[in-house]
């Protein structure tokens, strides 16, 4: 059976270029909103100590403000080294106004 939902933030905090760092169960995240969407990735670079809810977004990308490595937002892969490790991501729902993810989802 699933966990139940873990509510990370409300969805008016998170911008277009500003993502949201949030933290619950023991993990920290960082959440997005691309377009219409919104997407949520852990928190620290595969790579060093960077925290992606610093970096600048770039297009669908996440630049890491410790190596300038980046990430896709939507898949965690690598898209520009020094990454070479995909970070985790979960799904993100949007429930009454709060960003939502199921933190033991299968990657």
């Amino acid at each position: 059976m699933p966990s139940p939902l873990l509510e990370l933030c409300d969805a008016a905090d998170v911008g277009d270029e500003a993502p949201c760092r949030a933290e619950g169960a023991g993990s920290v995240y960082a959440v997005f909103k691309l377009g219409d969407g919104y997407y949520v990735m852990a928190d620290a670079c595969t790579h060093g100590p960077g925290a992606l809810s610093e970096g600048s977004v770039i297009g669908d990308e996440v630049e890491c403000p410790f190596h300038q490595g980046r990430f896709d937002i939507k898949t965690g892969l690598p898209t520009f080294p020094p990454c070479s490790e995909p970070v985790r991501v979960w799904t993100a729902r949007v429930v009454d106004g709060r960003v939502c993810i199921q933190p033991d989802q299968k990657r």
